[in-house]
């Protein structure tokens, strides 16, 4: 049996303001991939969308499913 949970992963707003749009680091969100996998857990799809941040601003962010043995 498998057990199965949804995370969004986003980057922080301060970029947005800043440059207008914030893009998601690639080394934050592997080390944050990698935290999860300790735990067991194993990235089975994610996909990327821009999520609209207090009217004006964009952040990217994406949206994982993961999953473990339960």
């Amino acid at each position: 049996m498998k057990t199965y949970k949804v995370i969004l992963y986003q980057e922080g707003l301060i970029g947005s303001m800043l440059l207008g749009k914030s893009k998601v680091d690639p080394v934050r969100f592997s080390a944050f991939l990698n935290e999860h996998a300790k735990d067991g857990w194993r990235a089975i799809t994610m996909t990327r969308e821009q999520r609209r941040a207090y009217l004006f601003w964009q952040v990217e962010a994406f949206v994982v499913i993961m999953e473990k043995d339960a």
